[in-house]
Formats: C-alpha cells, structure tokens, sequence
C-alpha cells in the first residue's frame, strides 16, 4: 500500500464549503461527551480531581506555597536530573531506569503544581475582563456625556440663532 508524505485532509472540511455564503450551513458542533474518554489509550474522566502526590511531593504541603519559587526548584532539579541522565547513559546505559523514574516524578510534581495554580488563573482571568469592562464602561460614559455637552452647546447656539432671526 503507497502512502504520501502528506495525506489528503479528512472528508470532513466539504461539510463547510458554503460556509462563507451561509454561516448557518455548518453542521451542529457535536454534544458534550458524558462519562469517560480515551485519549492515547488512557481512559479519562470527565470531572477529574486533580489527584493527591502523598508522598511523592517533592515541594512543601500546605496553603501558603511559593508557586514561583516551587516551581524553579523544581526546573532546576530537572535539568539537573536530565544531565545526569544524559551521563548515566553515556557511561552506565544499563542503570538509566532509576533517573527515569526521578525524570518523571519532577514532571509529575510540576503537573500537579501547575494545575494546582488553575484556579488562581481563572480568578485572575475573570478579575482582568471585569476590570477592562468597567473601563470600557467608564469610557462609553464619558463619550455619552462629552456628545450631551456637545449637543446641548449646539441647541443653545441654535436657539440663540432663532431668537435673533425671529426679531429682526
């Protein structure tokens, strides 16, 4: 069987072909998915709680973490863990299973400090677009007031207009 270095796309881009005439012409964005999935192999939950380190921690427990200085730490043991792997393989190849396993606790912890941090993001994200929506908001209140001056200065000249056509 022949393959290409680059295969046709999937059928799927002819449903949107009369999407610029008519919006309203794409198909139905498909339901949200209820129960498990699978992604690369792995069955997930939907509602995943992010799940415990016990005493696979590498940094302190507690509310009060220092993310930012938690997670050079753990950059740091990281990229030393990788140059000494990189030794391991260089002049031990049979032992790199130990430095493996250390590689993969540090992202582990990285993953869940990073995920830990989420709904701090979502605090932060939620608090920007509130504050820019009152800026926003301010502004449009200052142009609406700006254009009422403007109009009312506009009427008074007016008037005054009328009044000295009005007694000649």
């Amino acid at each position: 069987m022949a393959t290409s270095a680059y295969p046709p796309p999937p059928p799927y881009y002819r449903l949107y072909k009369d999407y610029e005439q008519d919006p309203s012409s794409a198909p139905e964005p498909p339901p949200p998915i209820d129960g498990n999935y699978k992604v690369f192999g792995v069955e997930r939950e939907i509602n995943e709680v992010l799940p415990s380190l016990e005493s696979r921690q590498l940094y302190p427990k507690g509310p009060n973490i220092d993310f930012k200085k938690q997670l050079r730490t753990l950059n740091r043991e990281l990229q030393l863990h990788i140059l000494e792997l990189a030794d391991i393989l260089v002049e031990r190849p049979s032992q790199y299973a130990r430095r493996v396993e250390d590689i993969s606790l540090i992202f582990q912890n990285l993953n869940h400090l990073l995920k830990s941090l989420r709904p701090h993001q979502a605090r932060a994200t939620l608090i920007h677009m509130l504050e820019s929506q009152i800026q926003r908001r301010k502004q449009a209140i200052e142009d609406i007031k700006q254009r009422r001056e403007e109009a009312q200065k506009l009427l008074g000249e007016s008037l005054l207009v009328l009044d000295g056509s009005q007694t000649n």
